[in-house]
């Protein structure tokens, strides 16, 4: 008979997959964070540059120079933040830079936050550390209560802050962020920065980094969802040269390095022209507006997402299982923790038309 571990067997399969794979040959999913655009050009070429010149092997553990300095440069440039490349660890995506911070960070027992509701990465990752994960209630624009974020944050070991946020698309203001880093720099926490959807802002949001505000910040970012990378898993990690030091370790038994062909494209993705992201925050701002207009003529209220590309949308799991039997496939709240029921996430990085028709399916369930 098979021994599993606990920390494997107690855990579940992601909700957003599991909702995803439901979908059949003539459903719209709008249950998966994947942008349906293309990695621009220039950046496939520059993949395909290294392949022909037979950059194929090994790279240092921590990511070629050219990257990590890449990095670095659009950390000063486009956040403010003075990072050096000893200081960034590239990884297997941001799920990979995630699974790492939580691995050097955390002990058994130590108390992790986490918005609910969250990406549900958080807290599988924070608890096959040995940590147990607690949830951040929100406000009614779905941002963190921050004051009562502050009264959780006394023995806490880490925060887990994501903005532009998934599920929700909340963008928490720069003075939020600065108090909830400040009060966990007091409090002898670290705060998980996630900005992952950082471009992805409308309305004239801007997205701060958590990094800004104190040295106790663990930076993970990807080029998944600004280039529409996500099967070329490119993330990294930025931190105090402390941490990295602990972190590539794990990093090195765990993966030995990111693809080498994915880090030389990142390379032509963060150096080159930035037009292609403006070109997909407009249209997924496009998407966004569709979208919303939409379920609001249907007399759904919620607040407008500011950020990522993600409607988080009050919808029952009565509803919710009706609107998949229609032939859309939506994610329900309560995969994103307790704080979700009620909810459901919806996913606008698919085509217009594709939302188009979503919406007419919906409208058909909710009109009977």
């Amino acid at each position: 008979m098979t021994r599993f571990a606990r920390r494997v067997a107690g855990l579940e399969v992601s909700g957003i997959r599991k909702w995803f794979e439901c979908a059949g040959p003539e459903t719209i999913s709008l249950a998966l964070g994947q942008p349906d655009f293309d990695t621009p050009e220039h950046i496939k070429e520059a993949a395909c540059r290294s392949l022909a010149e037979g950059r194929t092997g090994y790279t240092s553990n921590a990511g070629i120079p050219e990257l990590r300095d890449a990095i670095v440069a659009k950390s000063r440039r486009e956040n403010g933040l003075d990072y050096s490349p000893e200081q960034v660890i590239v990884t297997a995506g941001a799920s990979e830079a995630l699974h790492l911070a939580l691995q050097t960070l955390v002990d058994d027992g130590d108390r992790v936050l986490v918005a609910d509701p969250g990406f549900v990465s958080y807290s599988a990752l924070a608890g096959l550390a040995g940590g147990r994960p607690e949830g951040l209630r929100l406000d009614d624009r779905l941002r963190i209560d921050v004051e009562a974020a502050k009264e959780r944050l006394d023995g806490a070991k880490v925060l887990v802050l994501n903005s532009p946020a998934n599920p929700t698309g909340a963008v928490e203001p720069a003075e939020s962020v600065k108090a909830l880093v400040e009060y966990a720099d007091d409090a002898g926490a670290t705060v998980i920065s996630d900005e992952v959807y950082e471009h992805f802002v409308y309305d004239g949001v801007t997205a701060v980094s958590a990094a800004r505000y104190g040295e106790n910040v663990v930076t993970v970012n990807a080029t998944s969802k600004t280039y529409a990378m996500t099967g070329w898993r490119l993330g990294w990690l930025a931190a105090s040269e402390d941490v990295v030091a602990q972190a590539i370790k794990i990093h090195g038994y765990a993966v030995a390095c990111a693809p080498a062909v994915s880090q030389y494209a990142a390379v032509a993705a963060l150096d080159g022209s930035q037009g292609c992201v403006a070109a997909m925050r407009d249209e997924y701002e496009a998407r966004r507006n569709l979208l919303c207009d939409g379920l609001e003529a249907l007399g759904i209220r919620f607040p407008r997402p500011e950020g990522a590309f993600y409607v988080f949308a009050p919808m029952d799991a009565d509803l919710v299982c009706r609107i998949l039997a229609a032939g859309v496939t939506i994610v329900p709240g309560e995969a994103f923790g307790p704080g979700g029921a009620g909810y459901a996430r919806i996913a606008y990085s698919a085509s217009r038309e594709a939302l188009t028709t979503a919406i007419e399916r919906i409208k058909g369930v909710i009109n009977g």
